[in-house]
């Protein structure tokens, strides 16, 4: 992680700034030595500071979630733990500043709806990244059964802030429904979509979601794996339509 290795401590927070920053700083002091002297000058790029945005904002959304209903099942610390481990191939270093990160936004007084607007603020022209975070929220909430109201509430909030619709929330929402629905969810269609309208919108997100674009953008690279998992997902889900439709 090239942006991680260039700051120790309140740089971080300096360098970022806001409640995300807040957050950084305090994790990184405790996860670091910010005595190091040769990371006390670092300064980040724009490409870099929007990968850390993209990190830091992860963890602690996360974080307000899972803590929405007042506890954390063992099933979501198993989901964090296997998302971190296996879909974002996490590093020693950078799943300790992640776990530091979780911990103290779980902790802190600061609102998630406060992440939710520095995100958008960062990332507003890049609606694929805002796509990206309501998906890993769902994703995580789910991974002990069932959304509960609390946590559905929170992540409505952050979809609201992102300025999406309620026709496009609830098809992110329903990609984790049980049922084939879920396919033209992943798509962004319905079932009543004509075929040549899943086809215009399956060349779509192949277009946007393509691995070259994404790593393009400023997406972390511990993010880069989600991002191609979810092309491949794209992939899938419209193999699933076309056998159903005999296209």
């Amino acid at each position: 992680m090239g942006w991680l290795g260039k700051i120790v401590g309140g740089t971080l927070g300096f360098a970022l700034g806001g409640p995300l920053g807040a957050i950084a700083g305090a994790a990184l002091g405790h996860t670091f030595d910010a005595s190091n002297e040769q990371y006390s000058r670092a300064r980040l790029s724009y490409h870099e500071e929007a990968q850390m945005t993209f990190f830091v904002a992860t963890f602690s959304m996360l974080a307000k979630v899972a803590s929405a209903d007042g506890r954390i099942s063992k099933e979501e610390i198993r989901a964090l733990e296997d998302f971190m481990a296996h879909e974002l191939n996490l590093t020693p270093e950078s799943k300790r500043f992640a776990v530091e990160i979780f911990e103290t936004a779980f902790n802190s007084p600061m609102a998630f709806e406060d992440f939710a607007r520095q995100f958008y603020n960062q990332f507003h022209s890049q609606p694929r990244f805002l796509d990206l975070m309501i998906d890993m929220l769902l994703r995580l909430s789910v991974a002990d059964g069932s959304l509960s109201k609390s946590e559905e509430k929170l992540i409505h909030s952050a979809a609201r802030i992102f300025n999406f619709t309620e026709q496009k929330y609830a098809e992110l929402k329903s990609r984790y429904a049980p049922d084939s629905e879920k396919y033209y969810a992943i798509l962004g269609t319905t079932s009543g979509a004509s075929d040549d309208e899943i086809k215009r919108q399956y060349r779509k997100l192949v277009k946007e979601y393509h691995p070259d674009k994404i790593a393009s953008k400023g997406l972390p690279e511990e993010f880069i794996k989600f991002a191609n998992d979810k092309f491949r997902e794209i992939q899938e889900a419209y193999d699933a339509v076309k056998q159903e439709r005999n296209l």
